[in-house]
């Protein structure tokens, strides 16, 4: 697990410096803390002068490509194949180039064809193995890749970048591209000492934020950078005379048909499939362990790692003092029931101790409070290992989250006539309600009072932060003036259309799939694991599994109101029953007390302070109105007030003079 980093250019102008590279490249130290390798070739230059072992270079494998400067630049973690696994690496004459940053877990198998085929191996790693596939392969070759990965690789006699992110976006790649120049990293914060970025602020990006809690790809903050979606290659080419040609598209995509099949068979391909995976992702040369909530899912991944290991596993929780946030017991259960030496961390987070570093490493705004608790787990985890799996995914593929179940409610309950106007009407205004999120009455009245809305709106009414209504309340008329006319709905709407063919629960959980788990999940525990050095693999995001869940048909996910009903069906003797019997925790933090207390005053001083109210974001009152409602405990705006506190705070850290 790495940092990368680098640009290419064809102009003087639009160069970039080797200390340029190299600060770049240092922006990335906490992703990779053991080694760092530079590969700098000037405008004009006749070789490259690179950080890594191999040898002199031969410039005259090289004198086609003087037209384009290049720059790679990469921070290692070390995982595997310690001692000759460094970066930038290279092929046999030299003439293509890679740096890379994941884990590609069928790189033995992948080695044995490649050297069928006359490559020769200098390490025994899997980065070589990319280079060797690319020279084979060309741009097909990310499609035979099984792993998280983000890999940039550097074709000296095309004269050409490519740029490629693993399917399910476990693995983060920024770009910026201009006429003659781009610049790419795995975190946002790398590019921008390449000088010449367009940083100026993306109004679509915050208004999509407020909606999502993220910013979601291809869109960043900044207008002048572009996250590559997931599942894409981006070729980056400059021919004899120097011009350049860019595009961006697909190398992946998930089946969006059922697969007709016999239950039975279905079960035996899931066993095995999952099973495999979690083999594959136990490859390490450094101490491993899993994160071991208590939940279905990070207990079934440690499960199997149990059932494929000779000793007691690793495995790690963390627990709240707040017997609501707190899954310490289920932890311990499963932890004795598996036989694993487990750790349990008891922590008392502080949000105001660890916001400086949230806002610094998450160098977007990004406002899922979870990756308070993640944080701090991984910090601790790492004090014992260096790589940790994780059950992320299992709930987008097996239809385990609450609102899958309503999304196939309102479905039947679209078909009655005259349903949705009863339920739409105004009369539930006047039920009260606790205010609590979790209230099921609260829940019951957010249900109802979307209703008259399309399927999309409706979803995101429901899991939105500050819905349409409520951002057109909270923007000031300048805002509103300036804001661009794109449609927040259409990042869930289009690949909810992908899959129109299939029933509700499936469209909106592959839609997840797509948007939720990339733009939210996966960044949360990519950003706070690689923080403290720490490598965490999914095994459900193995595309082999993703492919099979894809392709089930719902009725053996979600049955009443239970779904991953065909993992217990697969693997119920692996755990205890009650852990299959218990209702979803989120992985949460007690946001709703602490603004209330610990977090009133810092809330206040910064949403309502002279700062917050010169960006011209919001209208003052609308604002206040939200703080006043919490404190009195009127309404749990917890999670707009986290979302408005994270964004001015990563205001007044990546861009203190913006104003509209």
């Amino acid at each position: 697990m790495c940092g990368i980093t680098g640009a290419v250019w064809t102009t003087q102008r639009h160069s970039v410096s080797e200390r340029a590279l190299a600060e770049m490249t240092d922006c990335l130290t906490h992703r990779g803390p053991d080694d760092r390798g530079l590969f700098y070739r000037p405008l004009g230059s006749a070789a490259p002068v690179p950080e890594v072992a191999g040898g002199p270079v031969d410039a005259a494998d090289l004198a086609a490509a003087g037209e384009v400067g290049v720059g790679l630049g990469f921070r290692r973690l070390s995982i595997i194949d310690l001692a000759t696994g460094a970066q930038p690496m290279a092929n046999e004459d030299q003439t293509v180039w890679v740096v890379f940053n994941g884990e590609i877990y069928n790189y033995r198998d992948l080695r044995q064809r490649l050297q069928g085929n006359g490559h020769t191996f200098r390490t025994q790693g899997d980065a070589e193995t990319i280079v060797h596939l690319y020279e084979d392969e060309g741009e097909d070759c990310f499609r035979y890749l099984r792993g998280m990965f983000a890999i940039a690789i550097w074709d000296v006699r095309l004269k050409k970048l490519l740029l490629a992110r693993d399917r399910l976006g476990q693995k983060p790649l920024f770009y910026s591209q201009q006429s003659q120049r781009m610049v790419f990293g795995s975190e946002l914060k790398s590019l921008l000492p390449a000088g010449g970025i367009d940083t100026q602020i993306n109004l679509s990006a915050i208004d999509q934020y407020l909606l999502y809690q993220y910013v979601p790809h291809p869109q960043t903050i900044y207008r002048g950078v572009t996250a590559l979606p997931p599942a894409h290659l981006a070729v980056w080419r400059a021919d004899p005379l120097g011009q350049v040609t860019f595009s961006t598209r697909a190398y992946w995509s998930c089946p969006t048909r059922e697969v007709p099949q016999e239950k039975s068979a279905a079960i035996r391909q899931l066993h095995d499939t999952l099973e495999q995976a979690v083999v594959m992702r136990m490859q390490s040369e450094v101490p491993l362990g899993a994160f071991l909530s208590g939940g279905v899912d990070s207990s079934l991944i440690a499960a199997l790692m149990q059932r494929n290991s000779t000793r007691p596993i690793e495995t790690f929780s963390i627990g709240f003092q707040e017997s609501e946030y707190d899954e310490s017991r289920y932890s311990r259960q499963v932890a004795e029931h598996l036989g694993t030496r487990h750790e349990a961390f008891v922590v008392e987070p502080s949000a105001i101790a660890v916001l400086p570093d949230l806002i610094y490493h998450y160098d977007q705004p990004f406002a899922d409070s979870s990756a308070i608790p993640t944080w701090y787990l991984s910090q601790m985890t790492r004090q014992q290992v260096t790589v940790a799996l994780s059950g992320d995914g299992s709930d987008e593929l097996f239809a385990g989250y609450d609102r899958y179940q309503a999304a196939r409610f309102a479905a039947q309950l679209d078909r009655i006539p005259g349903m949705q106007a009863c339920l739409a009407s105004s009369l539930w205004q006047w039920i009260p309600s606790n205010m609590s999120q979790r209230n099921l009455l609260r829940r019951g009245k957010r249900f109802a009072q979307a209703m008259t809305l399309p399927p999309v709106a409706r979803y995101m009414q429901w899991i939105g932060i500050f819905h349409d209504q409520h951002r057109a309340a909270l923007y000031s008329d300048t805002f509103l003036e300036q804001l661009p006319n794109v449609d927040p709905l259409e990042f869930v709407g289009q690949y909810e259309r992908q899959f129109a063919s299939r029933d509700p629960v499936t469209r909106f959980s592959l839609a997840d799939l797509h948007t939720y788990l990339p733009g939210d999940l996966n960044t949360k525990v990519d950003i706070a694991s690689m923080a403290h050095g720490l490598e965490v693999r999914q095994p459900f995001l193995d595309h082999h599994v993703v492919e099979l869940a894809a392709g089930l048909p719902v009725a053996w996910k979600l049955r009443g109101n239970r779904g991953k009903r065909i993992l217990r069906d697969t693997f119920g003797h692996l755990l205890p029953a009650t852990i299959w019997a218990r209702k979803k925790q989120g992985f949460g933090v007690p946001l709703d007390h602490w603004f209330r207390g610990p977090m009133r005053t810092l809330t206040e001083q910064t949403l309502l302070g002279a700062a917050a109210q010169r960006r011209g974001l919001y209208d003052e009152a609308e604002v206040r109105r939200l703080v006043e409602q919490h404190v009195a405990g009127k309404f749990d705006h917890a999670y707009r007030l986290w979302a408005l506190l994270v964004l001015e705070l990563w205001f007044q850290r990546w861009q203190p003079d913006f104003a509209l």
